[in-house]
């Protein structure tokens, strides 16, 4: 999807995550960063990879079985050395994708169900999954529906704003 806006410029930066409606027919491998009973709240939900520092130890040896890495709060100091290595690759956990919270449980439900998270190149255009090609059409068509929703909405806030602002 072309945008047409530069994502340099922090108020024209597009980023987020969609929950598609039929999944994305891809099976995620999630990794979580937790301890004590988030640990097992996560292995409970279906979480591939669970740990701390022996986890975070794994990573700056090269493991990279995972799509997702989730953290709870009390983490982030753990997952902020991996920086150089989960940045990159778009894996860095961040609170306005859902991917740091308390509530593990549900955020590996809703990476495992087929959330896509998505964000503006530098060319302004946004890629993303929104199926497989053995999907019939109207699958696709919903989930291309949920994803330009999804893109489109916070322009449409913005727009609400600028407009409301106008208004004596």
């Amino acid at each position: 999807m072309n945008l047409g806006v530069d994502p340099r410029h922090a108020d024209q930066m597009v980023r987020g995550v969609v929950a598609m409606p039929n999944g994305t027919g891809k099976t995620m491998r999630v990794a979580v960063f937790a301890k004590d009973a988030k640990a097992d709240e996560a292995k409970a939900a279906g979480a591939d990879l669970v740990g701390a520092e022996d986890l975070a130890e794994a990573i700056q040896n090269g493991e990279s079985a995972f799509d997702r890495v989730i953290a709870t709060p009390d983490m982030m100091g753990v997952v902020g050395r991996l920086g150089k290595v989960l940045g990159p690759r778009g894996l860095m956990p961040n609170p306005k994708l859902g991917t740091v919270t308390a509530d593990v449980t549900a955020a590996v439900a809703a990476a495992k169900a087929g959330e896509v998270q998505y964000r503006a190149e530098k060319a302004g255009v946004v890629h993303a999954g929104i199926g497989k090609a053995s999907f019939d059409e109207s699958k696709i068509a919903e989930n291309a529906a949920a994803f330009i929703d999804a893109v489109g909405k916070p322009a449409r806030l913005a727009q609400k704003a600028n407009i409301s602002k106008k208004l004596p």
